[in-house]
């Protein structure tokens, strides 16, 4: 409608014109902060929600296959980046601002990338605890992997000392913040491993998730689950939580944390060595009773079955020294010598016949 307007617009007329003007604005690139999120709807699967900064507020629409390709969940507080147009929705008049892609702004897109990589190794199993190897009990060398110039090398130092001095310490020193950290890292790692110590500690201090992204970075990922040494991450504070975290073979809170595991402290050890050796001198103890339980049956077995014999073997003999050859040798010769004397007899008496 022109300048010219005669008579008044129907609602329907006002909300056409104007849906007009605002379908001639161009797409935009709009951040700002989730608030009153509403959705996904149970039925359409659609969210609703406003768009908004310190000084002004917008309704938002996010159909259901936007929503869908997102890759996270919106939930109010959220900063986001949206690419949309806006709408008049002519049922009622309402200007929306209707997204067509969402992804998350500042340190959320940062932390969509690190959870996309992590996704990403964990389905070719560098993240699987099989694949992960052990960790010596006792390791007498180990190699910290960190930079030189910050206290944490010193820390570690301080806390190898203190539990276990008898455990040799390495240092390869790195850039652990930056564009070109994760390069020295990775070469820091390969020289480490070449002195092929028992453990090698990937360690820093705390600092901000932007501070820490260096070990989210997936050529450092690979190294790390590559290394033909063990590796003991201690990255930041309790709650960080790194894609080389995540592959290492053991993931600790702290550095010092990190230190303490692969290094004992002597009193846990002594205290070990002595109970392992009460518990095997009472097992020897054990194994000796019942040796000498079953000695001692064998030994009762044994006399009962000689004795059995003995008396078979005397019995026989005696039977044997019963006899008559035996005990009157010469009453053989005298009954043979009786019947031939009978025999002359009658032999005599019957020749004259």
């Amino acid at each position: 409608m022109g300048a010219a307007q005669e008579g008044p617009l129907s609602v329907h007329e006002a909300v056409t014109v104007a849906g007009a003007h605002v379908d001639a604005i161009p797409s935009l690139v709009v951040t700002g902060e989730v608030s009153g999120f509403r959705g996904p709807n149970a039925r359409s699967g659609h969210c609703y929600f406003q768009l908004k900064d310190d000084q002004s507020a917008m309704d938002a629409i996010v159909w259901r296959g936007t929503y869908q390709k997102c890759g996270f969940a919106l939930r109010d507080g959220l900063k986001v980046v949206m690419g949309g147009k806006f709408n008049v929705y002519k049922g009622s008049g309402r200007l929306s601002f209707v997204a067509r892609t969402v992804s998350l702004a500042g340190e959320g897109a940062l932390r969509q990338k690190v959870a996309e990589l992590a996704r990403k190794l964990e389905a070719e199993g560098l993240m699987a605890q099989e694949r992960k190897r052990p960790i010596p009990r006792f390791c007498t060398r180990v190699c910290v992997v960190t930079s030189l110039s910050g206290s944490v090398i010193d820390d570690v130092k301080r806390t190898l000392a203190r539990r276990n001095p008898l455990v040799q310490i390495q240092e390869v020193g790195c850039s652990v913040q930056g564009p070109g950290a994760p390069a020295t890292i990775i070469r820091a790692l390969r020289i480490a491993a070449e002195a092929r110590p028992d453990a090698i500690l990937l360690v820093r201090g705390g600092g901000s998730f932007e501070d820490l992204m260096t070990f989210n970075d997936e050529a450092l990922a690979r190294a790390v689950a590559a290394s033909p040494v063990p590796i003991v991450t201690g990255i930041g504070h309790e709650p960080d939580t790194s894609i080389c975290d995540m592959v290492s073979d053991r993931r600790c809170s702290t550095p010092t944390a990190a230190a303490e595991s692969v290094a004992p402290a002597l009193e846990e050890i002594v205290g070990m060595i002595e109970d392992r050796r009460t518990r095997l001198v009472r097992t020897m103890q054990g194994i000796v009773r019942t040796d000498v339980a079953a000695v001692d049956q064998l030994d009762g077995s044994s006399r009962a079955a000689m004795r059995a014999y003995l008396d078979k073997r005397r019995l026989y003999v005696e039977s044997m020294a019963s006899r008559k050859c035996l005990t009157d040798p010469y009453a053989t010769i005298e009954d043979r010598s009786a019947q031939l004397n009978m025999t002359e007899e009658r032999l005599a008496a019957s020749m004259p016949r």
